[in-house]
């Protein structure tokens, strides 16, 4: 058995490394175009910011330490131009001396990963990008050496965010440029609008909805005429699929424009396999075929496609998509479909969004955990969900992940038995809350109103009646609303008779109460989803988006 693969990191080594546990009798070659096959990618931006300080701290494994425990035949600086599909061949330049030879194989894996999107901006080619261990070395020297004391970072997914922290917090003055209304525009605006503003707290600027005209020597100039000063520009737009050898070779490129494989990770020829960020996905939740950038699912699959080759009989399960990101000790995590995606694909939906508390209020320490769930109206079938905070925000979207996986529903998440002690959780833990919330919802017992649907509705009539104390209101409050206290609410049920009532309080448990209290005196009620809080985040958002 001869396997050949194209590419380390997580995909390849993983399933070079769980190839060799099966079968020692395996020949393994593996291929990197680069000098480094086994690496953390994900930690590159925080050796720029010095979290991370030695080069070496990235490095995972060497060829040599591959090749004492696995006996793997690991060649660096080896670039796989072609694919003889017929000759079962490889073709390879070895980039230090130039020579060019071939290479049989009985199987193949491609883990080519993705390379960064590029568009056609005059002078992007000054712009550095940020795609492995040599490219955040050359940032960091720059900086180190005090080359640059501004920065421009066109595009606001993970790397471009992660980047901007580490370059602003090594003292480089730090601009985001992104086209969309928000940064990290996987999530919903108005749950991203808290990150968005610790970014600005911290001096980087953001320039949201806006497009670059122009890459200049020293600055960067957007469409609308604005200028930045930019001794370096990064360009983290995004990523694409490397699939230029998959392309050659006539394998099936899918609609997401990853390489097309099976539940086996086989590609449309039988010898070739495909894992990692070059590979389609099938969403569990859309079944559609959808590219997803996380290196647990190339592990995954890497380990998965070491399992088939080795003949064991193995199925890929399909994708959700969770990831997490951090700035400024505030997380954002996310799993399964926003509600914007949800809108675009036409996916019935009902959104419920809730602020509860990390662990129980009474004990010191506890921060808000703010959270967004998507399911579905029939089923109450789990969809997605956000959230973001600064405590337990990984936890709870890990367990809503896991919920998804398991097929479980809104309702189900009332029930889960789930660690407590004051200092890490409450009684109503907020994944059980979100259970509660959900069920009021789905059941009718609760009509919401969603942040964004609220100016509609009071255009077309309804009154907004504020349940808050009167210094809540006063502190901020949404334009053109009554203010009835819910303790005093009984009091004023007769002048709401006969009105559409739309309900806020700060997070939605008050309002929660007093649409109990109208319903059963027969107004037509609802109540703010996420109450005031949601809504100011989601104007904030909007907000900023419209600035220039």
């Amino acid at each position: 058995m001869k396997v050949v693969i194209v590419g380390g990191v997580a995909g390849g080594m993983s399933a070079a490394t769980r190839l060799r546990r099966l079968r020692e009798d395996a020949e393994i070659i593996i291929f990197e175009q680069g000098p480094h096959v086994s690496y953390a990618n994900c930690g590159l931006p925080y050796h720029v910011g010095e979290v991370i300080p030695a080069e070496k701290d990235l490095l995972l494994q060497t060829p040599q330490s591959l090749k004492n425990r696995f006996n793997l035949d690991v060649r660096v600086n080896s670039r796989v131009t072609s694919i003889n599909k017929e000759a079962k061949t490889v073709a390879v330049k070895n980039l230090q001396t130039g020579e060019t030879y071939t290479e049989s194989y009985g199987s193949l894996v491609l883990s080519t990963g993705a390379k960064p999107r590029m568009v056609p901006i005059p002078g992007l080619e000054r712009a550095v990008v940020l795609r492995d261990v040599p490219d955040a070395v050359k940032i960091k020297e720059l900086v180190d050496q005090k080359k640059i004391s501004s920065a421009v970072v066109i595009g606001a997914g993970f790397i471009g965010v992660e980047l901007a922290e580490n370059l602003q917090h090594r003292g480089i003055q730090t601009t985001i440029v992104e086209f969309r209304e928000n940064i990290l525009p996987q999530f919903d605006p108005e749950m991203i609008e808290p990150m968005q503003a610790e970014l600005v707290k911290h001096g980087i600027k953001l320039a949201l909805s806006s497009e670059t005209a122009e890459v200049r020597e020293k600055t960067l100039v957007l469409k609308d005429g604005r200028e930045f000063d930019a001794d370096l520009v990064v360009a983290a737009i995004g990523v694409v699929a490397d699939h230029e050898l998959a392309v050659n070779a006539d394998l099936k490129i899918g609609p997401a424009g990853g390489i097309w494989v099976d539940d086996q990770m086989r590609t449309s020829d039988p010898n070739i396999y495909a894992v990692g960020d070059a590979a389609e996905k099938t969403s569990a939740i859309t079944g559609q075929n959808q590219m997803i950038w996380l290196a647990n699912l190339a592990n995954r699959h890497g380990r998965l496609v070491a399992d088939v080759i080795a003949g064991e009989r193995v199925a890929a399960r399909a994708s959700i998509g969770t990831g997490i990101i951090g700035a400024y000790g505030m997380a954002a995590a996310l799993t399964g479909l926003t509600e914007g995606l949800a809108k675009r694909m036409g996916i019935p939906h009902q959104v419920i969004h809730l602020h509860p508390g990390s662990h129980a209020g009474y004990y010191p320490g506890a921060e808000r955990v703010s959270l967004k769930v998507l399911f579905d109206p029939e089923s109450g079938k789990l969809l997605g969900a956000q959230g973001i905070g600064r405590d337990g925000v990984d936890k709870r979207i890990d367990v809503i992940a896991t919920a998804i996986y398991a097929g479980l529903t809104i309702d189900d998440l009332m029930n889960l038995e789930l660690a407590y002690a004051p200092a890490f959780g409450s009684a109503k833990d907020a994944i059980n809350q979100t259970g509660y919330v959900g069920n009021n919802v789905r059941e009718g017992k609760t009509p919401n109103i969603q942040w964004h649907e609220v100016e509609a509705a009071q255009q077309a009539g309804a009154v907004v009646v504020d349940v808050r104390t009167e210094g809540e209101h006063q502190a901020g409050n949404i334009p053109n609303t009554e203010l009835i206290p819910v303790d005093s609410l009984r009091n004023h049920v007769a002048e709401l008779m006969g009105k559409d009532v739309i309900v806020t309080c700060e997070v939605g448990q008050r309002g929660h109460t007093a649409t109990q209290i109208l319903r059963s005196h027969g107004i037509k009620v609802r109540n703010l989803d996420g109450g005031y809080t949601t809504w100011r985040s989601g104007m904030d958002a909007r907000e900023r988006a419209a600035q220039k």
